[in-house]
């Protein structure tokens, strides 16, 4: 295992920021790790990456202790925290040669960095003339120098344009294949077009830790229909795949199939096949937002 986290617990005074978090991970995942503001997500990837001590548990990377060889560990960790703290003053290029002189890399790769994160355009100038866009790409350049085996990115993509927020996604994607990557955001298209599993925790207690397949496999398909005419509950129950129904209103029924499988195909044979006309239809799928809203509220 990448990451192995046993049963941390984390209070600050009267509050429990994390109550007994366990999960572990692989080389190859990308995990959204989700919740909402206070959750405890930020005070987990602290404790994961040394910066901070749990009150108890034991955080493992790459089969290394955090509590007992933080620096060893921290070898093996890229880390963008939630604010990207650099220094603004030093040129592009500057910073990541101090970067590289920290983890003893070769500056040969400080290049190659630069190709990957797409800094190219502007490695000729001083941090503080970045966009903040630009500026998210320095600090994941700075993450990925020492070619860490788990990635760990706090809000990754805060103050990127439409553009760069594909540009970043793709990045993700891409050293996701050969690293662990964990990273949080509140911005649920993200989650689904990168990530292979879901964490989600509330109130520093873990709710859900499943794959995206799964999380969607699990999830009742809904579909909205309108009839011209009055139909007993009895006659939809003979539907393929039927779980349940309501009618919200009049001849409006909603029909929730166990099935991922378009069924509006289905419940137009069957209006046929009972003499009835369809007068609207829409599917009323549930996504990962609404799942999370459900879920943390």
């Amino acid at each position: 295992m990448s990451i192995k986290v046993s049963s941390i617990s984390k209070n600050y005074k009267a509050q429990k920021a994390l109550d007994t978090v366990s999960f572990s991970a692989e080389k190859g995942q990308i995990i959204g790790f989700l919740g909402p503001n206070g959750a405890g997500k930020s005070t987990m990837m602290k404790i994961l990456t040394g910066y901070i001590t749990p009150d108890s548990g034991e955080v493992l990377i790459d089969d290394i202790n955090v509590l007992k060889q933080p620096l060893l560990a921290q070898q093996r960790i890229g880390y963008l925290p939630e604010h990207n703290p650099l220094y603004s003053e030093m040129y592009v290029k500057e910073y990541l040669q101090f970067c590289a002189a920290i983890y003893k890399v070769d500056k040969k790769q400080i290049t190659a960095c630069i190709e990957k994160v797409g800094l190219l355009p502007e490695a000729h100038k001083k941090i503080h003339q970045l966009s903040k866009g630009y500026q998210q790409r320095v600090g994941l350049a700075a993450a990925i120098l020492h070619d860490p085996k788990v990635l760990i990115l706090d809000e990754p993509t805060t103050g990127l344009d439409p553009n760069q927020l594909v540009e970043i996604r793709a990045l993700i994607k891409v050293l996701g294949k050969n690293k662990t990557v964990l990273f949080s955001t509140h911005i649920m298209q993200e989650v689904e077009a990168i990530c292979d599993r879901v964490i989600i925790i509330k109130k520093g207690k873990l709710l859900v830790d499943k794959n995206i397949d799964t999380l969607k496999e699990n999830n009742l398909q809904t579909i909205e229909v309108a009839f011209n005419l009055e139909i007993e509950q009895k006659l939809l129950e003979k539907l393929q795949n039927f779980a349940s129904c309501e009618e919200v209103s009049k001849n409006t029924w909603h029909i929730s199939f166990n099935t991922s499988d378009d069924m509006r195909t289905k419940v137009f044979d069957f209006a046929q096949e009972n003499s009835l006309k369809i007068v609207a239809l829409k599917t009323l799928n549930k996504n990962l937002e609404t799942l999370f809203r459900e879920i943390t509220i």
